[in-house]
């Protein structure tokens, strides 16, 4: 009997392969922990506009910045192209820096969708490649074998799918993505195996990583981590791409058969990229908040370092705090310097003082 690629295709129904570890585990009570306090953040209005148009920017730098050879723009200079202001680099640059902004905007706007299907993967790739791709092959699947090698050594370092597959793989990982066992699993873990997926398919000529990137956040504004669009995975990914694309070839090596790869490797890194970028976001917005429920119990902004942060959290919760109390937050530091920061809690008129000496209780004014 005689088989098509399609009949071959179509029989291998599509079932990410991989283990849920401890520390994918790990990592995804990160992202639960880091969620719940940037979502709950007391934020006033024009701080979380400042916060997504500054993660836009880093997001179109570093996206841009891990994918285009040549690309030579500064964070600043992204800035002022994204806003329209005229800078001195290469027409190419400019307008890449233009088109993943516009995908961002895309992205954005299916937000509220509950269903993926594979035209928003090539309006995707179509917007990331306007006016670079000027042959009509932007937003459409590759018809052409391509290969990776190394610029220096000229090796084969990776080499996707024959053409004469990739409509049927995508085809087979969508049905995956929408099916009622596929929506079972994480949301991080699900965008992490599209990114994967979408990476190791290649299935466009030109910006497929970006196409994927920008999937996977797509997943998970779609499906509820969203997060205020407060993270950038693509600037982590930037600063650690080394183990970025090291994390990616694990996989690649695996299998010649992309669909019994396991991706085990790839689901650890990716969920520790998540849940280390979250708690950074976490730990910034923590830090604004206080500083705004401090403005508007004093009227003006206050430093305060990490120690400091700890103690606050424990006024705001508890109203009033010891040094034998402060202790327990902060062990690894001294009566001394327990006591000096209650005394500049004092003097900042944050907290007053009840009793005298290193029994004295203070009070959140």
């Amino acid at each position: 009997m005689f088989f098509t690629a399609k009949d071959a295709i179509i029989d291998r129904v599509y079932q990410p392969q991989y283990t849920i570890t401890n520390e994918i585990l790990a990592n995804i009570g990160l992202v639960e922990a880091a969620k719940e306090v940037i979502e709950n953040a007391p934020l006033v209005p024009i701080y979380e506009a400042r916060f997504v148009k500054e993660v836009v920017s880093r997001t179109v730098h570093h996206a841009t910045h891990l994918e285009v050879e040549g690309y030579s723009l500064s964070l600043s200079e992204v800035k002022r192209a994204i806003e329209g202001k005229e800078i001195v680099a290469r027409e190419r640059d400019v307008q890449e820096v233009i088109n993943y902004r516009n995908v961002l905007k895309y992205v954005g706007s299916l937000e509220k969708k509950n269903h993926y299907n594979q035209t928003m993967l090539k309006r995707i790739n179509a917007i990331a490649c306007e006016r670079i791709i000027t042959d009509g092959r932007a937003g459409k699947y590759r018809r052409t074998q391509v290969i990776l090698r190394n610029s220096i050594t000229g090796e084969v370092v990776f080499r996707p799918p024959p053409a004469v597959e990739v409509s049927f793989l995508m085809e087979d990982f969508f049905a995956w993505l929408n099916s009622a066992e596929g929506k079972k699993v994480h949301s991080v873990i699900r965008a992490g195996i599209a990114h994967y997926y979408l990476v190791a398919v290649h299935p466009f000529i030109e910006a497929n990583g970006r196409s994927a990137r920008a999937f996977a956040t797509l997943i998970l504004l779609a499906e509820g981590y969203g997060i205020k669009r407060f993270f950038s995975l693509e600037e982590y990914f930037d600063k650690d791409a080394r183990r970025y694309y090291q994390a990616l070839m694990v996989v690649d090596k695996q299998d010649h058969d992309l669909t019994r790869r396991n991706l085990t490797p790839w689901l650890e890194y990716f969920t520790q990229a998540t849940g280390v970028e979250l708690t950074r976001i976490k730990e910034k917005v923590k830090r604004l908040s206080f500083d705004l429920k401090i403005k508007g119990r004093v009227g003006h902004q206050i430093p305060l370092n990490e120690r400091q942060i700890k103690l606050m959290e424990y006024l705001e919760e508890n109203g009033s705090i010891t040094t034998h109390e402060a202790r327990k937050i902060i062990p690894r530091y001294s009566d001394d310097t327990i006591v000096r920061d209650f005394n500049y809690f004092v003097k900042k008129s944050i907290v007053k003082k009840q009793g005298k000496t290193k029994a004295a209780r203070y009070i959140l004014r």
